[in-house]
């Protein structure tokens, strides 16, 4: 089954040496492992855009969908057996350390 792995974290330094060689290390492990299906850190957040359509109309806003400490900085989608498996593989993730990791499986269409 595919989970999605949603890498919530400050985004204050976000451009740590020691964290980017982290997360290679961690993205070699589960490529190595199997389980990497793919995966990548995002712009930071006040380039995001959001869009809505409210009666017919679309409208654009700038910045994070919402207003919070901790932003979606990246994801990785992991191919596991269970919940429990992609749970282990997801508290590898450098972030976890200091923000969250929302896993959530992916609905097979």
């Amino acid at each position: 089954m595919l989970y999605i792995a949603l890498i919530y974290n400050r985004e204050t330094g976000s451009n740590d040496p020691k964290m980017f060689e982290a997360y290679g290390q961690y993205t070699k492990e589960m490529i190595e492992g199997g389980f990497f299906k793919a995966g990548d850190p995002l712009q930071p957040s006040e380039t995001a855009t959001c869009v809505s359509v409210r009666n017919g109309k679309t409208e654009l806003k700038d910045g994070p969908f919402s207003e919070t400490k901790e932003q979606l900085g990246g994801y990785y989608v992991l191919e596991c057996a269970n919940l429990d498996l992609a749970i282990e593989c997801a508290a590898k993730i450098p972030g976890a350390k200091t923000g969250t990791v929302e896993v959530r499986p992916i609905v097979a269409m």
